[in-house]
């Protein structure tokens, strides 16, 4: 395992470069999220296995999550607490070369589209979804079919012009830009606040939904009505989940109870592997797209870990897509 403190900032969102295995986007806060200031830190892994500053970025406000640029290796986006999106360039340190500011409240996600690679999404807390084009000063379209809080809006990575979005209403919503701003179809996911959710790498059909009742459920958009299966474990609630790039059926989740988890949807509603290598709440989590089994996470205990859960070394890897 490979670990980084950043001293006095509390970790929200960590993301792998899909152009480098060895370099992490690491977002972070102040005084858990709730006053002071942000710091973005790009990390890259030594030979020796250590985690190495190559950039550190600073916001006046807190930072709550990141996504690398699918066409420039030097670009990420980050989501602030005061409303912002800021666009950085490793090369330009200083200052983000650009900034959106359209949400009236916390931007609590954003996420680059892979196909696209000038759009971005962003998710906050003013109940509303953003599509946003770097080559454009303003968002190209709202989306308002929440009623509470949105936590998280992902793009299908097989659908250019799909995405989905979950919220304090605990709803999802799956919208196509295609059809209207009005949701394509949506499902009480759960009888809770819905924090996160992801798409499956090997079918189009196929989400996840973690929520602050410690549920993860998945979801088969042919047949929205019920859950496919519920996975049960994590003790608190479920802040992140992601799908493997490299196993149809395995996905990891974040929880509040310290942990991050291992799970295969398709053989048991149990984890496979619990890793419990936190102090505090656990809240970003990302697969290495370049390293079958690898993951990182951070949390409210300052730490950043690189690790390669054990129950994913023997596992066949999947088709490829």
């Amino acid at each position: 395992m490979t670990t980084f403190f950043t001293p006095e900032r509390h970790g929200y969102a960590v993301r792998f470069s899909p152009f480098y295995k060895d370099r992490i986007a690491v977002a972070t806060s102040q005084q858990f999220g709730l006053a002071g200031g942000g710091t973005l830190f790009v990390l890259e892994r030594t030979p020796v296995s250590t985690l190495e500053r190559i950039a550190v970025f600073e916001w006046s406000d807190g930072l709550f999550d990141v996504a690398w640029c699918e066409g420039n290796p030097d670009i990420a986006v980050t989501g602030s607490g005061d409303g912002h999106l800021q666009v950085w360039n490793l090369h330009h340190p200083s200052m983000p070369v650009k900034t959106y500011h359209e949400h009236t409240k916390e931007v609590y996600s954003v996420n680059w589209n892979s196909h696209n690679r000038q759009r971005i999404l962003s998710a906050s807390w003013d109940c509303s979804v953003k599509t946003w084009d770097l080559g454009y000063p303003k968002s190209t379209r709202t989306y308002e079919g929440h009623t509470q809080l949105v936590y998280d809006a992902v793009w299908s990575p097989a659908v250019p012009s799909m995405f989905a979005s979950v919220a304090g209403d605990g709803v999802l919503h799956i919208w196509d830009e295609e059809v209207a701003t009005a949701p394509r179809m949506s499902v009480r996911a759960h009888e809770a606040e819905v924090l996160s959710c992801d798409w499956c790498k090997y079918d189009q059909n196929i989400l996840a939904t973690g929520a602050s009742d410690g549920l993860i459920r998945i979801w088969d958009t042919r047949k929205l009505a019920t859950p496919v299966t519920e996975l049960q474990g994590c003790e608190y609630a479920v802040r992140r989940v992601k799908f493997s790039p490299y196993h149809a059926s395995i996905l990891a989740s974040a929880s509040y109870d310290f942990t991050s988890r291992i799970w295969d949807f398709k053989t048991s509603s149990e984890e496979i592997e619990t890793v419990k290598h936190h102090s505090e709440f656990v809240y970003g989590l990302d697969f290495n797209p370049h390293v079958p089994g690898e993951l990182a996470d951070c949390g409210w205990d300052s730490l950043v870990h690189i690790f390669s859960p054990s129950s994913l070394s023997c596992l066949p890897l999947s088709e490829p897509r």
